[in-house]
């Protein structure tokens, strides 16, 4: 049954921790599930959080310290000695484990390494930390299940349950040459019922060998295993051997985390942040955006300036301002949100850039033409028909730029190798906020005659 944490629980919790009621936890606390337990302690103290988190066996706290949130991961951490962190380190999978000490100094690493007693995990950990955090080889574990080719069955089943003990979920069986190459998959259910005798090459799965190399893009992986509907994927270096796989529940997190950062990047914010950081670094992820915003809005100031004659022969041209502002912001960014989705799914590349032009001037064309008609009359009952003139005809052309400017630039911005969610932000909503002006000015100023 799943479990929800409500107020009147963590009430009893917090008198149970008060009055050291040990034996209430065992029965109501220590028996959910370690993401449950993860989640009540982030709504702790953090003092009492790390008294709980004492009281939990070893296996239990290696499962609990990964669901945490980074801040009171590493808080807990620093209550802890090397050799402490060392031991906990056995109790977690190993991509877990590096990601886990990855961000701690360099020294105490070598610390925490060298007090590991399995040499194999310390190999493993030690493995992982070489490569870059959002590659493939930073997002791998090195517990899989693999078997040799040449093998019978009745050998492969015995070396299986061997490897099956240190590995918590069975996805997929690995079969490798004699050079540790990956050549293909092992179904269970043909394993289960092939003869003893039988050679695993008689019974694997060589084609349609879906793999990752350590070095692709986190992006990438998680592109590739939606696509082909994995649940685990092996990871293989440059030689092709086997290094390890890369299981859902890592990849769900890599959507999430980008999903993040294109939604901060969208908002103007520079840099990954949470609510409980520092004010000063809060402050310097907003402030470049607010900068551009600033610098867009004195370009807008000086676009009206230039039109200063012609706003003040016919004032009735400031009544408009923003709402051509506010709808050229508005179309493009609602172009460039479709077309970073598109290339975030990986089904959009820049050779379809005529295309995707041409598909969103026509959308341009239409939505223009239905706001337009809106606009023209709401200017004409507002003043004339010629206000209604200007106003609409702007309204149609700035509606049509902005849907091309909002899908040329996170084209452009995916060619050279720049996050196209920058499109989806200030960025362009200031682009256009300035277009928008000096379309609508000028076509005033032409129609007046000032």
């Amino acid at each position: 049954m799943r479990f929800e944490l409500t107020k009147d629980f963590l009430e009893l919790l917090n008198s149970s921790i008060q009055e050291d009621d040990i034996s209430w936890m065992e029965q109501h606390l220590f028996v959910l599930h370690h993401a449950d337990i993860a989640s009540i302690l982030e709504e702790l103290d953090v003092d009492d959080s790390i008294y709980i988190y004492n009281l939990l066996n070893e296996e239990l706290q290696g499962d609990v310290i990964v669901d945490l949130d980074e801040e009171l991961r590493d808080t807990i951490i620093r209550t802890f000695s090397s050799k402490e962190i060392a031991e906990q380190l056995e109790h977690i999978d190993s991509d877990d484990a590096a990601d886990l000490v990855s961000e701690l100094p360099q020294d105490q690493v070598e610390e925490i390494i060298g007090h590991i007693a399995d040499n194999e995990t310390a190999e493993d950990i030690v493995d992982l930390l070489n490569y870059e955090p959002d590659t493939a080889g930073g997002l791998m574990q090195k517990e899989f299940i693999q078997a040799q080719a040449e093998w019978p069955v009745n050998r492969c089943v015995v070396e299986l349950r061997k490897q099956a003990e240190e590995v918590e979920k069975i996805f997929t069986i690995y079969v490798v040459d004699e050079h540790n190459k990956l050549v293909g998959f092992l179904s269970l259910k043909r394993l289960l019922f092939a003869s003893p005798t039988t050679k695993i090459i008689d019974l694997y799965q060589n084609k349609n060998i879906i793999s990752v190399k350590t070095s692709d893009d986190n992006e990438e992986v998680a592109r590739i295993m939606e696509k082909y509907d994995l649940v685990s994927v092996p990871v293989v270096d440059i030689q092709n051997k086997l290094v390890g796989r890369i299981t859902i529940d890592d990849v769900v997190d890599v959507i999430m985390d980008e999903a993040d950062k294109d939604f901060q990047l969208a908002s103007g914010i520079s840099e990954n942040i949470e609510s409980s950081d520092s004010v000063w670094r809060i402050s310097r992820a907003r402030i470049p955006w607010l900068l551009i915003g600033l610098l867009g809005g004195v370009f807008g100031a000086q676009v009206i300036s230039m039109f200063e004659g012609g706003i003040s022969e016919v004032p009735q041209l400031a009544f408009f301002i923003p709402l051509i502002t506010a709808m050229g912001g508005n179309v493009g960014v609602q172009s460039s949100a479709i077309v970073v989705q598109s290339l975030a799914r990986g089904t959009d590349q820049f050779g379809s850039i005529l295309k995707k032009i041409l598909k969103e001037s026509l959308v341009g064309v239409v939505n223009g033409l239905l706001l337009s008609i809106i606009i023209y009359g709401i200017a004409f009952v507002f003043d004339s028909a010629t206000l209604g003139l200007v106003v609409s005809i702007s309204l149609f052309t700035v509606v049509i730029f902005a849907a091309i400017f909002g899908t040329l630039i996170p084209l452009l911005l995916d060619k050279y190798k720049i996050d196209p969610a920058l499109a989806t932000g200030p960025f362009i909503t200031t682009l256009n906020d300035v277009l928008g002006l000096f379309i609508y000015l000028m076509i005033g100023v032409l129609a007046y005659g000032v």
